[in-house]
């Protein structure tokens, strides 16, 4: 109650001119009568639109088709069956075009009739600078700790490196095996501290799970840790591969795993390569590339 009750009612206009509404239903979607052109009347919004991006299957009804002569659907993850599925399913045969966030999940679409581009997660590059001085023997992640994170993964590297220290930020989980001393586990952190959480480490960690979702993942980490200054070791995905020359280091299998955290704590601190290679996945470019192509579709 207290987080329904933290939440705006009706419509807000933040900082950066954007109009916000979080609609408050009493079933959750897509179940009951909740429909998107009525709310937004409902709040004085005049539901007509140069263009529209939905990027959440539970936000589908059949009024979101009336909103725009553009409707273009981003799916950001693998929906392999249930009810996000389902809608999936309906959002697609509706849309004018699609924006993927990675190879993977535009394939997970299927074939498609309408125009599709893959336009991955961006970063904000500047709130990301650091300095110029070295690094300390420091690996950090920050992200969610559900079943998409490689908990052994991580034993194994704080045991082979009992001279590192491994800090790991996200919402309290428990670990699935019991970790070495050398590993500290923060918590949650405040999205204003990463910058300086990030500048304090040396390699930043994608210790990814083989749990399938992850195939379709792009995780803005990534762009974070180069931009920050960090090398990067991650578990490869179709949608990350190493780029050893940007200190992006990708591993298959554990013994790879082991070398690519060996290589990363030996790269260039502050990882300048990185850097630059951040600078080239910036939202300014995403925003661009996006706009363009939501221009071109016929309307």
């Amino acid at each position: 109650r207290a987080a329904a009750a933290a939440l705006p009612r009706g419509p807000h206009r933040d900082t950066d001119g954007v109009t916000h509404l979080i609609p408050r239903t009493l079933l959750p979607r897509p179940y009951g009568r909740f429909r998107v052109a009525r709310e937004l009347t409902r709040h004085g919004i005049r539901p007509a639109f140069d263009a529209v991006l939905i990027d959440q299957p539970l936000l589908w009804d059949d009024s979101v088709r009336g909103l725009s002569p553009r409707l273009v659907y981003r799916p950001t993850d693998l929906y392999p069956a249930g009810v996000k599925a389902d809608l999936q399913r309906r959002v697609v045969a509706a849309a004018d075009g699609m924006l993927a966030t990675s190879t993977e999940v535009l394939r997970g679409l299927g074939p498609l009739t309408i125009p599709g581009l893959v336009l991955e997660n961006g970063v904000d590059a500047a709130r990301f600078a650091g300095s110029a001085a070295a690094r300390p023997a420091v690996c950090v992640y920050v992200g969610a700790l559900d079943k998409r994170f490689d908990w052994a993964q991580l034993d194994a590297w704080a045991r082979a490196h009992a001279d590192v220290r491994f800090v790991v930020a996200g919402p309290a989980a428990a670990p699935a095996v019991a970790l070495p001393g050398n590993v500290e586990l923060l918590g949650a952190v405040p999205y204003d501290r990463l910058p300086a959480l990030l500048q304090s480490a040396r390699v930043g960690l994608l210790p990814l799970s083989d749990d399938p979702l992850n195939a379709g993942r792009s995780p803005m980490k990534r762009y974070e840790y180069l931009a920050a200054g960090l090398a990067v070791v991650s578990r490869e995905t179709p949608g990350i591969r190493s780029e050893e020359s940007a200190g992006l280091f990708a591993y298959d299998d554990p013994d790879a795993a082991a070398r690519a955290l060996e290589r990363a704590l030996a790269f260039t601190s502050p990882n300048t390569a990185g850097v630059a290679r951040a600078a080239a996945e910036s939202w300014e470019a995403k925003t661009d590339a996006l706009w363009a192509f939501v221009r071109g579709l016929a309307g």
